[in-house]
Parts: C-alpha cells; structure tokens; sequence
C-alpha cells in the first residue's frame, strides 16, 4: 500500500509538472526531486536546458539561501536565482511528504529576456511632469508680458511719455496682457498711472 502511495504521489507531481512545463513554454523548467536521494535526486525534468540538468542529477538549489529549511520540507515562493551562466530566475519549491517518500517539485522560470524588455518599456514609457504642469510653468504671466513689452520699447516707466504709454497699452493688449484677472489696476501701478488713465487709453487706442 505504501509503495502505491508513493507512486500515485510521483505519478500526480510529473502530471503537474508537465503540465505547468506545457502552460508555461519552454522559459519554465519543472523539475521534481526524490529529496531522499540527493545524490540522484532528479527523478523528472521538463525544459531542463533552461539550467542544463537531466533525470539522474544531483540536487542542486537555485534561489534558496537557507539550505537547512530547504531540506527539512520548508516552500520557498518566488525566489529569486541565478544559473552558472547568469540567466536570470524566479524560482519556487513546493515539499510533499509521505510515510515513505520525500518529493519537491522545482519550478524555475528564466525571465532574462522579460528583463530587457522592462528596461526598454521602462525607456519607452517614462514621461516627465503632467502637461497641464508643464503649459502652466510654460504660460506667459503678466508679468512676463509686461516685461517683454517694455524691453520692446526700450525705455524704463520712468522714462516714458504719454505717446510711449499709449505704445506700450497696445503692445500689452496685443499679447493678452488684458485677458488676465485684475489686469487694469496691475498695469496701472507698473506705469504709475491710474486706472482712470488705462482705461483712456484702451478707448483711444479702440
């Protein structure tokens, strides 16, 4: 009875194992090991040229660090490994017991290929700020405005006439300076004049 046992075991694991081997393609090698046998551990492998072993191998760990756990039955899941030619891994390990058996089923999956393509979807879909952050930071404020018509003029307020004012009140309304918020009494103090003053000139220039 225990011998039947620890065939159906056997017979259940390579059933999974080729199966996730099948699911998986030819990246996913799925291996199963009689732990009780670690000097011919390997009793089935499915897709062994991703780490070059074959039925009859000794054990050999990818991805676990704590041997000890390992081989008292403890699961390791996602693991990260390595193969001797630097092939990159995610390795799990899954223990079955029996009164009479010691089975581990190794699924080790070679992402190396998935991890070039991450850095060049990583290159492809990198971005900078929001748009809306960066036409805001981009925008032109009055300020600005008033400063680019002024250096077009080539004078400081201080020094500018009325018909240099009246330039100036068209320059400003050619460049939306007029379409911000409260923009009257900004360009008034920026010409010390009066609101009184720039709404005169707007007509006069209308």
């Amino acid at each position: 009875m225990k011998v039947l046992q620890k065939e159906a075991a056997l017979e259940f694991l390579d059933r999974l194992a080729a199966g996730m081997a099948q699911m998986f393609g030819p990246s996913c090698e799925v291996v199963i090991h009689d732990m009780n046998n670690k000097e011919s551990s390997i009793v089935s492998i499915y897709h062994g040229e991703v780490t070059k072993r074959q039925v009859g191998d000794s054990l050999s760990i990818l991805g676990v660090q704590k041997l000890d756990e390992f081989f008292e039955g403890r699961d390791f899941v996602n693991s990260q490994g390595k193969t001797k030619e630097g092939r990159l891994l995610k390795s799990s390990t899954f223990h079955l017991r029996g009164e009479d058996y010691h089975y581990a089923i190794g699924i080790n999956y070679d992402y190396t290929h998935l991890e070039l393509a991450k850095s060049v979807l990583a290159e492809l879909t990198a971005v900078g700020a929001p748009i809306e952050e960066e036409l805001h930071a981009s925008a032109p404020t009055l300020d600005s405005i008033f400063e680019a018509c002024l250096q077009r003029l080539g004078k400081p307020v201080a020094l500018l006439n009325r018909e240099d004012r009246l330039q100036m009140i068209a320059l400003l309304s050619e460049q939306g300076a007029f379409q911000f918020a409260k923009s009257i009494p900004a360009i008034a103090e920026k010409l010390n004049v009066s609101r009184f003053t720039i709404y005169k000139y707007l007509k006069e220039r209308s």
